[in-house]
């Protein structure tokens, strides 16, 4: 049996290395080809997986637009290669800007492989009326959000629930001991450009918690050394706030910290995972903002807000994360017993809409057709 898989960013490709993984606990000799990042092309033949996320990870319409040569050449790629190599199924694993336009390409050309996505696009936030288009190109789509699979499966398209695959990797990095006291957690984010709006905005709000909090100490995640290195830069042009920036640290952060900032995306499903009261950030260029306002149709950004359906973490987006409001929410949770025990609280039944661990193992049974 042979699988194409097709991620394109770092947690797509640990959601494919997952799935792999999975997949042959349940049947041997499958052959996994596809684009990846370094995770998914270890589990596979040496040159069987691209390993592209350094430059498919990309965030933004400007970003894209940049390099529209270079994706355009590797989505012909992977279309030459679908049709050489004929696999049983191809799985698209997020990436909705590329992924369902290779769905859309490879029906149009009369595939024989069965096309299966996995971690369903959020259309819901911003485009409910793509579902029917994406049940005509879709064989099957495994979600991993409960409130999905009732919008895809009233167009048709066969549907599988099957839980949010961080919970079966967190849950083996807890650590025990208590938060440590007076320590802010800073969490920028894992992409240049977004590390570039957004660090700069939490060192300026530390600074201003640091003036009527002595005793506060700021530690950062970084997710690589490069990323460490750039954010050290940028931690030079605020000499009065003392900064540690670790690397690959972040969920250890989320559980040391007393309190923390954090990036929109995944993090903040981590970091409300981990019990950390938090408050997100998010900046992105003007005109990636403006459109994104125009089509989003959800009243929040981040998904605990989403799954809890209403504003249990404060959001703080472009104009609006300024330091001083930031400052302001952040004080509360630092020097506040009762104000985090009721974050935390909160925090918890939107976590638990998650489902149960083990949806790698699901999402490979659906794949399998078992």
């Amino acid at each position: 049996m042979t699988l194409y898989l097709v991620a394109g960013e770092a947690s797509g490709d640990a959601r494919g290395a997952e799935l792999i993984r999975s997949l042959r606990a349940l049947r041997e000799g499958i052959e996994i080809r596809g684009f990846g990042g370094p995770q998914m092309a270890a589990l596979a033949e040496p040159g069987a997986v691209h390993d592209w996320i350094a430059r498919a990870g990309v965030i933004g319409i400007i970003d894209v637009v940049k390099q529209y040569g270079y994706f355009k050449s590797q989505f012909n790629l992977a279309l030459r290669e679908i049709a050489r190599e004929k696999p049983d199924a191809v799985v698209l694993i997020d990436y909705p800007g590329f992924n369902l336009r290779l769905a859309a390409a490879l029906k149009k050309a009369g595939t024989t492989a069965k096309i299966i996505d996995y971690i369903s696009p959020q259309v819901w936030a911003w485009n409910q009326g793509r579902i029917p288009k994406m049940a005509k190109i879709l064989d099957l789509m495994i979600c991993i959000f409960p409130f999905e699979k009732p919008l895809y499966e009233a167009s048709g398209l066969k549907t599988v629930f099957v839980g949010h695959p961080m919970l079966e990797t967190l849950a083996a990095k807890r650590i025990p001991g208590p938060r440590e006291e007076n320590l802010l957690g800073l969490l920028p984010g894992s992409r240049e450009r977004e590390v570039r709006k957004i660090y700069p905005v939490m060192l300026e709000t530390a600074r201003l918690l640091a003036a009527n909090h002595p005793n506060l100490r700021i530690e950062a995640a970084a997710p690589s050394d490069a990323m460490r290195q750039r954010m050290e830069e940028i931690g030079r042009e605020y000499p009065d706030v003392s900064c540690i920036v670790t690397v690959k640290t972040a969920h250890e952060l989320m559980q040391r910290a007393t309190a923390g900032m954090v990036a929109s995306g995944t993090a903040t499903l981590e970091a409300a995972y981990f019990g950390l009261p938090f408050v997100l950030l998010y900046k992105a260029a003007w005109l990636t903002f403006l459109i994104g306002r125009r089509l989003v149709k959800v009243k929040w950004l981040g998904m605990p807000n989403i799954l809890a359906n209403r504003e249990v973490v404060r959001e703080f987006l472009q104009e609006a994360a300024n330091p001083p409001a930031i400052a302001a929410a952040l004080l509360p949770l630092l020097t506040d017993p009762t104000a985090r025990t009721a974050l935390q609280a909160n925090l918890q039944p939107a976590i638990a809409r998650l489902g149960a661990p083990g949806a790698s193992a699901r999402a490979a049974e659906a794949i399998l057709g078992r």
